[in-house]
């Protein structure tokens, strides 16, 4: 049977549901509802009732790893039965921002790809290609290369000229002929809406993970204008604590609800307008 790529998986949903929001799902034990800690599972229990109620608003999930393995082994089965209750219409997105280099690469991409059973991951290129290309190896999923990240950091690197090139764009030159399988997005922070512009212009087609838009204030609708292709498609505006903290009190998930409606119609709104 053959298998449906990311990219494919990532275009039926936003279509089905109307919908380019990512819900982040970085669930922190002091931040959830203190009724949920007498719970079995209190991460999954959070988690079970944030994807039931937003799952007809989304294009995908984007569990941040750190928040798992910083419970230990009962974090990563919180993550695992997580990634188990979500559709299978639904893609994965682990961030995880691997990047080492050969068996290293190799087990990282089995954990997330296989164990986990998530359609695409998080990946740093800092090491080079040979860090990025046992990720590649599963034609149906997908790299997620960080291009030029959402923090203020980002400018300790990503923007230093390289014989008269920012390096982000020398990263979003390299990925597209990484992208032999169609196999490769990049991440690109909605702080850097002009960025943004540049490297939608270099990678027409590639999907974009674009993080930032809500603690980080990232400006949403030069998002939408910059970011999506020229059929208003392709990126993936994620969401995480904006949504899922809406509420501290047993209305949590009908809260998240409300959030994540309106920023999808809010997204939505701002892609009528920029065609």
């Amino acid at each position: 049977m053959v298998k449906m790529k990311f990219i494919e998986k990532l275009i039926n949903i936003s279509r089905k549901n109307n919908s380019l929001l990512c819900v982040g799902l970085d669930t922190d034990l002091e931040k959830i509802p203190k009724l949920l800690l007498k719970e079995d599972d209190p991460i999954f229990s959070f988690n079970q009732k944030i994807i039931y109620s937003t799952s007809d608003l989304v294009c995908a999930y984007k569990p941040n790893i750190a928040f798992y393995e910083a419970c230990g082994s009962k974090g990563w089965e919180a993550l695992k039965k997580t990634c188990e209750s979500i559709s299978k219409e639904i893609p994965i997105i682990v961030d995880a921002k691997r990047g080492d280099i050969g068996n290293t690469a190799r087990m990282y991409a089995k954990a997330i790809f296989e164990d986990l059973g998530a359609d695409a991951v998080t990946v740093n290129p800092y090491m080079g290609e040979d860090s990025v290309s046992p990720f590649l190896e599963y034609e149906d999923k997908c790299a997620l290369i960080l291009c030029l990240t959402s923090n203020k950091g980002a400018q300790d690197f990503q923007l230093s000229l390289i014989d008269g090139k920012p390096l982000y764009q020398i990263v979003a030159e390299k990925v597209l002929r990484w992208n032999k399988k169609e196999n490769c997005g990049l991440v690109v922070g909605a702080t850097y809406p002009e960025q943004l512009k540049k490297v939608r212009e270099i990678a027409k087609l590639l999907p974009i993970l674009i993080p930032g838009v809500g603690a980080q204030a990232g400006e949403l609708e030069s998002t939408i204008k910059f970011g999506t292709d020229e059929k208003g498609e392709r990126a993936i505006i994620n969401s995480s604590r904006g949504i899922i903290y809406a509420s501290p009190e047993e209305d949590f998930a009908e809260a998240a609800r409300g959030e994540a409606l309106k920023l999808r119609d809010t997204i939505n709104l701002y892609r009528q307008t920029s065609e």
